[in-house]
């Protein structure tokens, strides 16, 4: 056997060897991973609709607040201008 061939047959024996390596000492299946992965992907979407819902009534919040300091602030001013007439 030629030094090129024994180097190609040692190659392909450590492939094959990494690849029962990998297997056997893989913690899950790739189904198992690919259920996870869509479970978290799940957890995840419903954690930014939550986020998403927050803000949106924490912009309502700020927004009627807003609106409720404006007219406040016109009334007062109707209310001085009358004074100064």
């Amino acid at each position: 056997m030629s030094t090129k061939s024994r180097f190609a047959f040692g190659a392909v024996i450590g492939v094959i060897a990494g690849v029962i390596a990998g297997v056997l000492t893989a913690p899950k299946s790739g189904k198992e991973t690919r259920a996870d992965i869509k479970d978290k992907a799940s957890e995840l979407k419903q954690k930014s609709f939550k986020k998403a819902k927050h803000a949106r009534d924490k912009a309502e919040e700020y927004k009627s607040r807003g609106e409720h300091a404006i007219e406040g602030a016109v009334e007062g001013a109707k209310e001085g201008f009358k004074v100064t007439k």
